[in-house]
């Protein structure tokens, strides 16, 4: 099971829900590029996102896996199965959906981090504390401040090519699909309740695309199921994707 982070998470992200379904598979969590531990680059677009993980599961000696996308890393899987069909056993997609999206908290969140003074900054509290209004939510500033890290120099940076992502916004916004684009194999979008990125009026584009695809929602989450509900998450992926 390859599993596949968001717009400026990583595979980090994954540590505690990961362990749980590595009861269950062979779970092997990925830095996108530009994030994480993975190299920086200046193209940041779905198809060159596709092509990286064809080339690692090539690298890998994995022909096929059983593919777990969450917000642009579902985008990405999306993009994979119904391109490489023959690389996906299964399909999970996490709260997302195959439609274009404009993030107008994504870029007050950018505008933020473009604006934060490395320079001056002790710790990541007090990173969190001067994203102050612009990023009103408590949770989501602890989660942009863990793109953060200390250089050798004991000073601040940012582990994401801030620059790139910025200027790649728009891209990550679009879908990843084109209108003819199918994939006919066991699918299952696992959607939060309370998440605005996937309601139910997006379920019959899904099935368009997904024709397979079975849809479970969890009342109580938001955008990240896995974790706002991570026993339930894992329950409905062992029981649609068996080992």
């Amino acid at each position: 099971m390859i599993v596949l982070h968001g717009l400026l998470g990583s595979s980090r992200n994954w540590l505690s829900t990961g362990r749980d379904l590595a009861k269950h598979f062979h779970v092997l969590a990925l830095d996108a590029r530009n994030h994480g531990k993975s190299p920086h680059a200046p193209e940041m677009t779905y198809p060159a996102m596709m092509a990286d993980l064809i080339v690692w599961m090539e690298a890998q000696g994995l022909a096929q896996a059983t593919v777990v996308g969450h917000s642009m890393g579902g985008k990405t899987a999306m993009l994979l199965a119904c391109r490489h069909p023959e690389r996906v056993e299964r399909l999970v997609v996490v709260d997302i959906a195959p439609k274009d999206y404009f993030w107008v908290a994504h870029r007050a969140e950018f505008s933020a981090m473009a604006e934060l003074d490395l320079t001056s900054l002790t710790s990541r509290h007090e990173a969190e504390h001067r994203f102050g209004t612009r990023v009103p939510n408590l949770g989501v500033r602890k989660f942009i401040a863990t793109n953060l890290e200390q250089d050798d120099n004991e000073g601040w940076r940012w582990k994401i090519n801030l620059p790139v992502l910025t200027d790649s916004l728009a891209i990550m916004e679009k879908n990843s699909l084109q209108a003819t684009d199918r994939f006919a194999g066991p699918t299952l979008f696992v959607l939060g309740g309370r998440s605005r990125y996937a309601q139910s009026g997006d379920h019959a584009l899904i099935i368009k695309h997904f024709p397979a695809a079975k849809i479970e929602v969890i009342a109580d989450s938001g955008h990240n199921p896995h974790m706002d509900q991570r026993t339930e998450f894992v329950r409905l992926v062992t029981r649609h994707t068996p080992p």
